[in-house]
């Protein structure tokens, strides 16, 4: 049964003929998104500190260098952290598309207090205009960035979890698969201490029986999926990109344990209990959960979901786990 607050939620949506993604403009779907937040978040909990940094992306023979941003949340002291401190490296939902720093703002501050990581909240390029692979280029540039500057920002270089939600969940797979196979080259670098994948996309190829049971009526749906898909992929063929689709990765062994987190109405909930079951049979330590009566997106709409609340201390109790 779907969740009574879900439901309502759906509902309003309808009555008010709320114009969905994919029928706007990029820019003009970033600033829908941006504006609802307030509708379906909670107020920002308070944080230690908040810093901001930029980092340089060198080009690639695949992209074009680039600045991008990262947010930095110290987590109110807790009596049990020590120095170097964990951290979170977060990269936010929205498809490739929409979402950044503001929108999960008050997911990533309650992340950093509930857990006790420093939270960089990573503001990657997005699509249409930059493709795939920029927003790949750009995730492992700022784990890369963090561990390097470890000692000065006082983190723990072999205690930095990554995470995610949505396509921001399929970023941070795809980092630690990238990642995974640079330090077996690299002894200097360092890989995730731990993934923390909130319905993640692991398979843009979109063929998981759940596109088909939940492919519409539950907020994201088919023909959303398809428009985000479409502005972040330069080409169709490269959906069987394992750093796009992080489930066709030929080999899991070796990867960091894992939560990966699901929603029951959500198209994407096949692909991460297959991802979960992928790491499973590898032998990577992974928690498989699915919140069988919510949507997807519900993590960050605590104002009007009160199993969102539920979900935040589940993943922050993980990282404590995790990261101790």
């Amino acid at each position: 049964m779907l969740d009574a607050q879900a439901q309502a939620l759906l509902d309003l949506l309808t009555s008010r003929n709320v114009a969905p993604f994919y029928s706007l403009a990029a820019a003009s779907a970033r600033q829908l998104y941006r504006e609802r937040r307030g509708l379906t978040q909670p107020d920002a909990e308070e944080v230690e500190h908040v810093q901001h940094h930029t980092l340089d992306v060198p080009a690639t023979s695949e992209t074009a260098a680039a600045q991008i941003q990262l947010r930095e949340y110290q987590p109110k002291r807790l009596a049990t952290i020590q120095a170097p401190s964990p951290a979170l490296v977060y990269y936010h939902g929205g498809g490739w598309t929409i979402g950044d720093l503001e929108t999960h703002d008050v997911l990533c501050r309650s992340l950093a207090n509930r857990s006790g990581c420093v939270v960089f909240a990573v503001d990657y390029r997005l699509g249409p205009e930059h493709k795939f692979p920029a927003a790949f280029h750009d995730a492992v540039a700022a784990f890369n960035w963090v561990s390097q500057q470890a000692g000065p920002l006082g983190i723990d270089p072999k205690r930095i979890a990554v995470g995610g939600d949505s396509a921001g969940g399929n970023l941070a797979a795809a980092v630690s698969l990238a990642l995974r196979q640079a330090t077996q080259t690299d002894s200097a670098k360092n890989s995730p201490a731990y993934q923390l994948l909130i319905y993640p996309a692991t398979d843009l190829r979109a063929v998981a029986p759940s596109h088909t049971t939940n492919g519409s009526g539950f907020l994201l749906d088919n023909l959303t999926i398809q428009w985000f898909t479409q502005n972040y992929l330069a080409k169709a063929e490269d959906a069987n990109d394992w750093r796009a689709s992080p489930a066709l990765a030929t080999a899991f062994k070796g990867l960091p344990p894992a939560l990966v987190l699901t929603a029951g109405y959500d198209p994407l909930r096949d692909e991460g209990r297959e991802y979960a079951d992928a790491l499973t049979r590898a032998g990577v330590a992974c928690e498989y959960i699915c919140f069988e009566r919510q949507i997807h997106g519900f993590i960050t709409m605590g104002r009007i979901l009160r199993e969102s609340h539920t979900a935040i201390d589940l993943c922050a109790a993980a990282l404590r786990r995790a990261l101790a």
